[in-house]
């Protein structure tokens, strides 16, 4: 199993879908800064969202992260993004879980492995702990944005897997 640092948007997608839970079942280790935190707390987040993040499960680590490091990086990115990948810095995780291109890419350049919320529903469907279609389509019943030709190949992918069915 794995450790990694989230950002607000995996979190709030996997909330959103009743899907969170599938975090401790795939990484032994779940760790946000408390920038994300105050993300996922924020007024304008849907009420389960702020309810999953008012009383975290004990499986999530909640760190200060110095100014400093958060402030070293680019300001076109949020303050969860940056926090996320400061936080990565201290802790080095496996992974990041992040959604945003432009976070997604710093990370990266920073030689820190990433995946966002497909990403984490894909790993589930490979362990057979959801049903790949079905979390797509409650997925897209929110304000989630990807390309549906991104969506159609990991479907064929994971048909593929399950030997066509």
């Amino acid at each position: 199993m794995r450790v990694v640092v989230a950002d607000t948007s995996p979190l709030h997608y996997l909330v959103l879908i009743q899907a969170i839970d599938l975090l401790p079942r795939l990484f032994a280790a779940v760790h946000v800064p408390l920038e994300v935190r105050a993300e996922l707390l924020n007024a304008g987040a849907p009420p389960s969202v702020r309810e999953w993040a008012a009383t975290l499960p004990a499986w999530v680590t909640v760190h200060t992260v110095p100014e400093i490091a958060i402030n070293a990086l680019p300001r076109s990115l949020d303050d969860g993004e940056r926090a996320a990948i400061a936080l990565a810095g201290v802790i080095r995780p496996d992974l990041i879980l992040i959604d945003e291109r432009a976070g997604a890419a710093a990370a990266e350049t920073r030689g820190f492995a990433v995946t966002g919320t497909l990403g984490v529903l894909t790993r589930a469907a490979g362990r057979d702990l959801i049903d790949l279609p079905a979390a797509f389509a409650a997925l897209k019943a929110t304000n989630f944005h990807t390309r549906q030709v991104l969506l159609d190949r990991l479907l064929a992918e994971d048909r593929e897997r399950r030997g066509g069915l």
